[in-house]
């Protein structure tokens, strides 16, 4: 069996059922009579940070995991752990700068309305 086939493969079903969970949420926030796309953009900023914070989580145990496994093998796959675990931990790191600017992208998407605007509040509030 071969790992990096399995992961490719694995990697395309959660991409999938991401943009499908993205899609869904727009779809009953339309369909629950939302007052514009504004609605359903704050509906989408709150189940990104939702998905993010567990997602960081995860990547984040399973890279400690595979580090800590790949240090108890053989040299080939303590060096291929060592890969795997630092590709784990830069794609949590990127969730982490997605998961804090999205709301602020949300929120000038949308737009204030008027010319004051509020720092501390985000879209998602």
């Amino acid at each position: 069996m071969d790992i990096y086939k399995t992961t490719l493969r694995i990697s395309r079903y959660i991409g999938l059922l991401t943009l499908t969970l993205l899609l869904l949420n727009i779809s009953i926030t339309s369909a629950n009579g939302a007052n514009g796309i504004g609605d359903a953009l704050k509906g989408l900023c709150k189940q990104v940070k939702t998905f993010l914070g567990a997602a960081m989580v995860l990547m984040i145990l399973l890279a400690a995991i595979t580090y800590a496994v790949g240090q108890v093998m053989g040299a080939e796959t303590r060096a291929r752990a060592t890969v795997w675990a630092t590709a784990m931990l830069t794609g949590a790191v990127i969730g982490a700068i997605i998961y804090i600017i999205t709301p602020y992208v949300i929120k000038t998407i949308i737009g204030t309305g008027s010319g004051n605007v509020d720092v501390g509040a985000t879209a998602c509030d």
